[in-house]
């Protein structure tokens, strides 16, 4: 039995970093979770682009340089290409939590593939693919978010009534949670005030209302029981 557990975090661009970094990886610390958050690579591109060529090429990367560690995936459904493992069957899908277990399934299938040098994925990748975008947390508490935002509270309320949970505001061009955010208020920017509304919301709050984000932080908490190696 391991006290601890390492994990790199593959995110797909800043916002995903600076919210693992400053909001996620603190509250799991105390977890004994140790979180890196390292966003998606490609010669001279950082972020963006999110096609699983690119993921499978870090996951496999961060796999073979210490088998001490985990790999988990934080991307949004709503950034991904069509190349990814399910996603064609995901559409198909009428609910976001079917949705995003074709997607994890699929995207651990593939991953389970780099079976050579003892790498052993099955067992040290997590995936996860959120429904819908990292914004969508914030509507885990309506009263901190419309306060931060400076609108009525009844505004985001309309929005979880519409919807019926955080984690099911869509992916839709016009309606994906950042594309919300941003029309309820323009003072509303990803990374800078969005960083500050999940810190005043906190992880507990947003596992309470999106069970999905909560599954996979309990699938995190209990790699502290499981070697890596």
């Amino acid at each position: 039995m391991s006290d601890y557990a390492e994990v790199i975090v593959i995110v797909e661009g800043p916002t995903e970093q600076k919210f693992v970094n400053e909001v996620l990886a603190p509250y799991m610390w105390d977890r004994n979770v140790l979180l890196t958050p390292i966003i998606l690579d490609k010669p001279g591109e950082k972020g963006g682009d999110v096609k699983f060529a690119r993921a499978k090429n870090d996951i496999e990367k961060h796999l073979k340089q210490r088998r001490d560690t985990f790999v988990t995936l934080m991307v949004d459904y709503y950034g991904i290409k069509g190349d990814w493992p399910g996603y064609q069957e995901s559409k198909q899908q009428s609910t976001h939590t079917k949705k995003a277990e074709v997607m994890n399934e699929a995207t651990a299938a593939e991953v389970a593939k780099l079976a050579h040098e003892d790498l052993r994925p099955d067992k040290r990748f997590i995936p996860y693919v959120s429904m819908h975008e990292t914004e969508t947390l914030y509507f885990s508490d309506p009263a901190i978010l419309a306060e931060k935002l400076g609108v009525k509270q009844t505004k985001v309320d309309a929005i979880l009534t519409e919807c019926g949970e955080p984690e099911k505001i869509n992916d839709n061009i016009n309606t994906a949670p950042s594309i919300r955010l941003a029309r309820l208020s323009d003072q509303f920017k990803k990374t800078a005030t969005g960083i500050g509304i999940a810190k005043e919301i906190g992880i507990e709050k947003m596992r309470a209302a999106c069970p999905l984000f909560n599954a996979w932080l309990t699938r995190l908490e209990k790699l502290v029981t499981i070697p890596a190696s």
